[in-house]
């Protein structure tokens, strides 16, 4: 069951069920972003954008599928250490961790649902993405590839 439907026409979770105060993930918004290989391959994802503290502290939180071409990225105001968990995360995630220029410096991948391990980029990081688990092996994206989307335009 899902708290929101990642699609049109998905079911979501019933209100009885849904945790109060639950964001509809349809009131997020929406955005194209690129991964630009080292060797020019080119990767095309539909995210989610988690533009404000409240919308990046609830992330996938409840959400129980996540089809291959999307995800969810979170824009920091400035470069900062990210740390991230899987606290009612019900499927592994593939997280990159991206400076202002766009470059991915950091990857977790196949998180472990539910964990509330910290999960951390190590290093000050503009934003974060979030992919399924097992796509950034199965895309072979690495760190040095380039994120192209509007949060890293301009910056040096």
């Amino acid at each position: 069951m899902l708290a929101q439907p990642l699609r049109p026409g998905l079911p979501s979770a019933d209100a009885a069920s849904r945790p109060a105060g639950l964001l509809e993930l349809a009131s997020y918004p929406r955005a194209d972003l690129s991964i630009v290989r080292v060797n020019g391959a080119r990767h095309a994802f539909r995210v989610w954008v988690a533009d404000t503290s409240e919308r990046q502290m609830q992330g996938l939180m409840f959400v129980r599928d996540l089809p291959a071409d999307e995800g969810m990225l979170f824009v920091h105001e400035r470069p900062r250490v990210a740390n991230m968990w899987m606290k009612n995360t019900f499927v592994p995630l593939d997280m990159l961790f991206i400076d202002a220029r766009g470059r991915i410096v950091t990857i977790i991948e196949n998180t472990t649902p539910h964990s509330l391990d910290t999960l951390s980029s190590g290093r000050p990081v503009l934003g974060v993405l979030e992919l399924r688990g097992g796509e950034v092996a199965r895309r072979g994206i690495r760190t040095g590839d380039r994120v192209v989307h509007a949060a890293f335009r301009g910056r040096r």
